[in-house]
């Protein structure tokens, strides 16, 4: 069960590691574009390219629906990157309903772990299989792997690399389920939000304390309010929250009366801080800078309302002020 390209290299590793996918479910066909027309979701492209059944359900409790679910006769179902699934959709395989998450549970629970992870500034992140219960991103846990983010990497970047990381570690969650070797491992053993160290040593984590020993961060989902850039805030605060919205939804901020985002950003922290929080400099050719509490963003990367995006130099070279 998935939508979007994430979940289309689940799928794909699952199809490439010989199991027998009785059923794809996704969801239904929306219109998109100028015209309207109306487009398959990434997942079903994939289902149909490879022939694999297909269900669309507008309501996940339809009884039609649930009657072609049960009629699969799936021994484990998996979601990734899917919607809030009912218990009696949840709770019918007899192996149960296996989650991809990208955060290493149970940190940054909700729907935007990634963007989140970024924009909080975390040095690692990771994903999670886990099964399914009532709370959303609170069942027992299976597997998880973690990595390094980079101090420059965008949210999309990430998404890109825990894509495939998230299908490995899924066929691997997979494997070890159907040969009976895997132990859950409950959320609720967190002591004082950390693994206690009995739990933590068979996560099958390569650093299972890493990014556990702090107060549980969540993963809420994105708001316009969210999007918009105080730069009163550090530098670095505002360098992760831009590409922590990178590519989408984008940070903005307003220049000259019009929106503009901003999809790529450098730190310049100076040892005398700006006198005006959010004023812009540059050179007309070069560079763009907007002055943060404790030095610059400099842009590297913008979008501005009615263009299309650019680089800052390309920008500059075109931009006429008022324009």
């Amino acid at each position: 069960m998935g939508t979007p390209e994430f979940a289309v290299a689940s799928l794909d590793a699952l199809v490439k590691a010989g199991y027998n996918v009785v059923g794809v479910i996704t969801a239904p066909d929306k219109p998109a574009g100028r015209g309207m027309k109306l487009t398959e979701s990434a997942v079903k492209k994939y289902a149909t390219e490879h022939n694999l059944f297909v269900l669309q359900p507008e309501k996940l409790k339809n009884p039609v629906f649930l009657k072609e679910l049960i009629a699969l006769r799936a021994d484990l179902q998996i979601v990734v990157a899917f919607r809030m699934l009912p218990e009696v959709v949840w709770n019918m395989p007899k192996m149960g309903t296996v989650n991809v998450h990208g955060s290493l549970l149970p940190q940054y629970r909700g729907a935007a772990p990634i963007n989140w992870a970024v924009i909080n500034g975390e040095k690692e992140t990771g994903v999670t299989t886990f099964k399914l219960k009532h709370e959303i991103d609170t069942g027992d846990i299976l597997l998880q792997e973690s990595f390094p983010i980079g101090e420059d990497e965008t949210a999309g970047e990430v998404h890109d690399r825990m894509k495939e990381i998230g299908a490995q570690l899924l066929v691997k969650t997979v494997e070890e389920l159907v040969s009976g070797t895997l132990e859950e491992k409950t959320q609720e053993s967190m002591v004082n939000g950390q693994w206690s160290m009995d739990d933590s040593a068979t996560l099958n984590s390569p650093s299972p304390l890493t990014i556990h020993d702090s107060p549980l961060k969540h993963a809420p989902k994105i708001f316009t309010d969210t999007c918009k850039i105080d730069f009163s805030k550090t530098v670095e605060e505002v360098h992760n929250l831009i590409r922590g919205l990178s590519p989408f939804p984008g940070a903005f901020t307003m220049f000259n009366g019009k929106m503009m985002k901003i999809y790529r950003s450098k730190k310049q922290v100076t040892t005398n801080p700006p006198q005006e929080t959010g004023a812009f400099e540059t050179d007309g050719k070069t560079y763009l800078k907007f002055a943060c509490s404790n030095g610059y963003i400099q842009v590297l990367e913008l979008q501005l309302e009615g263009k299309k995006k650019m680089l800052v130099e390309d920008f500059l070279r075109g931009y006429r002020s008022g324009s």
